[in-house]
């Protein structure tokens, strides 16, 4: 099977996803904790490349997950262990 290949901004949506259906709330529940929209947050799990920081961290926050900025020379990443599609 090949393996999907997903943007960095489609990780990190996956990402969210995954973990707020992990959390067994759904995206209304979660737009409302983070104090966002629910188009942005539909917005932000369906990977769109333009999303305002301070609301991902915002969502972040809500999901305890948080956002890691390291000097590199590869793309951008999501850990292996938050994505479910990756195994």
């Amino acid at each position: 099977m090949k393996p999907v290949v997903r943007s960095p901004t489609e990780s990190l949506g996956a990402a969210v996803r995954d973990r707020r259906k992990a959390l067994g709330i759904n995206q209304a529940e979660l737009a409302a904790l983070s104090g966002v929209g629910l188009a942005f947050l539909y917005e932000l799990e369906h990977g769109k490349a333009t999303v305002r920081i301070d609301k991902v961290l915002a969502v972040l926050e809500v999901l305890g997950l948080e956002l890691h900025v390291r000097q590199g020379k590869g793309r951008l990443s999501v850990d292996p262990a938050l994505d479910e599609t990756a195994s």
